[in-house]
């Protein structure tokens, strides 16, 4: 009997080292699985406190008057002067800009529901409750406006027009769009220089002027009106007694009866709707550019600035119009 017993015995032991063995690795896997749901949870957790660190609190923007504490992801931004294009062209929201940006057609679409302001109507820029203001240096009222919300000022002309967009881009936590639509937008003007070169040949001309009133004004290279893109990055050339006037100030006023020694072989007209009447000259008509259709007349109010949204603008109306044959 007892030899009966023994084999059944071990037969029961090795039975229960079997179940306990399977139960110590159930137990070690629910405990290994339980630890990889929590570490794999706490990371989730970290990356989204990350996230929202980057896109909810403050930046640090180091501005012309010293560091600024700015939004990181700014909501509610007033521009009081010049920068509503650039601001747009990052896809931030605005509130409220100022009455030339209101009034460019260019930015119609985007500045639906958004109120146009003043650096002296104070009240209208606390109703609308912004969390960022961006201006000019020479903005009235300028410690009062800094009281209602963080404010970054520029000097207008201080930077480049392409530095200037990277730096809105750094203000609105967005250096990275920004930069990348500069090199983009570089090297599609570059391309389009070459092909308008090729057109019109490597020696031709251009000139750039507007109407204000009955005064008319040629522009340098650094002055909007397109002339950023047309001589700085499409490389075309300046005509010589633009160049001895306007380039180092930026814009020359001239009268209608000198108009002709400063046109190149091509002329832009950024009109306004002030006095056209030049238009109708016979002075005007009698200049070779004009006479032989090489004269473009463009909406001033598209052409006062030198954002992103101006500037792409500019680039299918130089193309349309250098590239028309």
């Amino acid at each position: 009997m007892k030899k009966l017993l023994v084999p059944f015995l071990i037969l029961l032991l090795i039975m229960l080292s079997a179940c306990g063995s399977n139960s110590s690795d159930t137990n070690e896997e629910e405990s290994n699985n339980s630890t990889d749901s929590v570490n794999e949870t706490t990371e989730n957790e970290a990356n989204e406190t990350e996230g929202e660190e980057e896109t909810s609190g403050t930046i640090t923007y180091q501005s012309e008057n010293g560091p600024v504490e700015v939004p990181a992801n700014p909501q509610r931004v007033v521009v009081l002067s010049s920068y509503a294009g650039n601001v747009i062209a990052l896809d931030t929201p605005l509130v409220g800009v100022d009455s030339w940006s209101m009034g460019n057609p260019l930015y119609a679409e985007k500045l639906e529901g958004v109120e146009e302001v003043s650096e002296e109507n104070l009240e209208k820029i606390i109703e609308l409750n912004p969390d960022l203001i961006i201006g000019l240096s020479s903005t009235k009222n300028l410690d009062k406006i800094s009281e209602i919300a963080p404010t970054v000022t520029f000097a207008w002309g201080e930077l480049d027009y392409l530095t200037q967009h990277l730096e809105i881009g750094k203000v609105l936590n967005k250096e990275e769009e920004a930069q990348a639509w500069i090199d983009d937008y570089k090297q599609r003007a570059q391309t389009l220089g070459e092909e308008v070169k090729a057109e019109i040949g490597e020696d031709a001309t251009v000139t750039v002027i507007e109407n204000f009133n009955k005064d008319l004004y040629v522009f340098g290279d650094n002055w909007a009106r397109g002339t950023e893109l047309l001589y700085q990055e499409m490389g075309l050339n300046m005509p010589e007694k633009v160049k001895e006037t306007a380039l180092e100030p930026g814009y020359y006023t001239i009268s209608m009866e000198v108009l002709p020694e400063f046109v190149g072989d091509y002329l832009i007209v950024s009109k306004t709707e002030t006095d056209t009447s030049f238009l109708d000259s016979e002075t005007y008509n009698n200049i070779p550019a004009v006479k032989n259709d090489q004269a473009f007349v463009a909406d001033a109010t598209k052409f006062y600035f030198s954002d992103p949204l101006t500037l792409e603008y500019q680039l299918e109306f130089f193309r349309e119009n250098f590239l028309a044959n």
